[in-house]
């Protein structure tokens, strides 16, 4: 009975907040305001920053700035021509490097802000296969990922569909799905991480991104293939829920030449790559 009364209730709020991915068109249930998602973000963000401080300057912090700007501007190049710059006026971007060499991650919460640690940027060996790594994670907080595994936990978990009645009644524990719906990798056994889904959807717009930033496409295959290798026998916690690894390169590959008509159709004169 009670779960048929949450399917009623899924379905009755995917009907009302039902959007759609700017890229890939794909409709998502996200219940709640960006505004709201982004607060939080911003907030989980600098305390996470408070406790894990970044590296300020360096060449790893060059390339991954440098690298995020050229991203960003991609972005901002292809929400203009669909006229969808109103979605990107919660962004706030930043772009940080941890120096922690064990760690094999990146992440980008919503709203922009992104965390790269120093231990993917040595599995990633140039600067087309770490455009990879992180038009990846901005193409989880353009598609709103986060907001959707929020708006299905917060449902199916606590029961509530206000971010404010959450965060009142069960702060930590919204906190916790916040953290885990960004990808930040907390353990909190609440919310899954990724699906596959969102990841495939990743890999895709993430693709895009690269390419259109003036990034090689080609190195999209290779780099999750050493990523898969990295750990041995079991891989990095990073690829826990992605898609499998031969049949992600094969499509991957399959995508370059889309990914390169849309470096001919929306062009970035702003990238570095691009000058």
């Amino acid at each position: 009975m009670k779960k048929t009364i949450l399917f009623s209730l899924l379905a009755f709020l995917f009907l009302l907040a039902c959007n759609k991915t700017a890229f890939t068109g794909r409709k998502q249930l996200n219940i709640f305001p960006a505004s709201e998602i982004n607060q939080m973000s911003f907030a989980e963000y600098k305390s996470f920053l408070s406790e894990n401080k970044p590296v300020t300057t360096g060449k790893d912090v060059d390339m991954v700035r440098r690298l995020g700007n050229d991203l960003k501007a991609a972005v901002e190049v292809y929400y203009k021509s669909k006229g969808l710059q109103n979605e990107l006026k919660n962004f706030a971007w930043e772009f940080n490097v941890i120096d922690d060499p064990n760690t094999v991650n990146a992440f980008c919460m919503p709203g922009g802000k992104v965390v790269v640690y120093t231990g993917i940027i040595k599995v990633a060996q140039t600067e087309d296969a770490l455009a990879v790594v992180m038009g990846h994670e901005i193409a989880h907080a353009l598609a709103n990922h986060g907001n959707e595994r929020m708006s299905q936990g917060v449902v199916a978990q606590l029961g509530m569909t206000s971010l404010q009645v959450a965060l009142a009644q069960k702060p930590a524990q919204t906190r916790e799905m916040l953290l885990a719906a960004a990808g930040v990798g907390t353990q909190v056994g609440v919310l899954l991480p990724f699906s596959r889904k969102h990841e495939s959807e990743a890999d895709e717009i993430g693709l895009y991104l690269m390419a259109m930033a003036g990034y090689d496409p080609n190195a999209a295959a290779p780099f999750w293939e050493r990523m898969n290798k990295s750990g041995g026998a079991r891989p990095p916690e990073f690829l826990s829920t992605h898609p499998d690894p031969s049949r992600r390169s094969e499509r991957l590959r399959q995508l370059v030449p889309k990914a390169r008509g849309y470096a001919i159709k929306y062009p970035v004169p702003g990238s570095s790559r691009n000058k």
